[in-house]
Order: structure tokens, then C-alpha cells, then sequence
């Protein structure tokens, strides 16, 4: 294994954050299918400007071939303000308290007349289905020690 130098380490330290080039092609040609833009007219009210996906593409492929550092910087910043967006009601929710820890009973057994509506439920049912096909096949096998 080869190690990192320090100024190897620092230069590209974000390089984690690009993605391959064809999903910024992929995600360029999706924004711009015309079924994305009924969706988008849909949703928004408006068609959303896809240019940034398209010189995402561009720069990853400068960086890939030319390891440009001003390629490499513009797809970094591209891809924390994607994240920002993406991330703003998280950042901006002023309803909900966030925890540190999990509350302490957490995983309590649930209360009794909650197992009795369990005991008929449907996933119950799929759970022991597949107890018993899993015990038929392995009746069927043959093991030779």
C-alpha cells in the first residue's frame, strides 16, 4: 500500500464528494426527459434549470483527464450547495427538537394488547409462512457427511 504524502492528502481531500461522470450525464438527461418536465411544471409551477448538472459533467470529465484544479473546485462547490438544498428543511426546522441519544426505553417490549393485535397481523403471518417453507426445503435436501 502506498502512502499519502501530506500535499497529496490536502489537494484533493474532497475528491469523496464527485461522482462518477456518467451519473452527472444521467441526471442531466433525466432533468431534461420531457417526463421530468411535466413533473417538474407539476410540482413547481416552473421548469428547473438543469445547466448545472450539464457543467457538472463537463468539469468531471476535465478532472478525470487533466486533474484541473479549477474543474475540481467548481464540481465541489456544485456538490455542497446540491447538499445545502437538499438539506435545508433539516437545517431549518425549528418544530422539532433534536437528540443527542436515543430515549432511554427505546426497546421496551411493547405493551400487551399491542402483541394480541400482532399475533394476527399480516407480517406475522408472512414470519411463520416462511418458518415453514424454510423448514420444507430443508427437509428436501440431501446431505451426504
Amino acid at each position: 500500500m502506498s502512502k499519502v504524502t501530506p500535499e497529496e492528502n490536502n489537494e484533493f481531500r474532497h475528491a469523496w464528494m464527485i461522482r462518477p461522470c456518467e451519473i452527472y450525464k444521467d441526471e442531466y438527461n433525466e432533468c431534461k426527459y420531457w417526463k421530468s418536465r411535466f413533473h417538474q411544471y407539476f410540482i413547481h409551477g416552473y421548469k428547473i434549470d438543469c445547466s448545472s448538472w450539464e457543467k457538472d459533467f463537463k468539469n468531471c470529465q476535465i478532472w478525470q483527464e487533466k486533474k484541473s484544479e479549477e474543474a475540481y473546485n467548481a464540481i465541489i462547490e456544485s456538490e455542497k450547495e446540491r447538499r445545502m438544498n437538499r438539506l435545508r428543511g433539516h437545517f431549518g426546522n425549528t418544530i422539532w427538537k433534536k437528540r443527542d441519544k436515543p430515549p432511554e426505553n427505546w426497546n421496551s417490549p411493547l405493551p400487551e394488547w399491542m402483541q394480541e393485535n400482532y399475533k394476527n397481523s399480516y407480517l406475522e403471518k408472512m414470519k411463520t409462512k416462511e418458518a415453514q417453507e424454510t423448514s420444507e426445503m430443508i427437509d428436501k435436501y440431501c446431505v451426504i457427511m
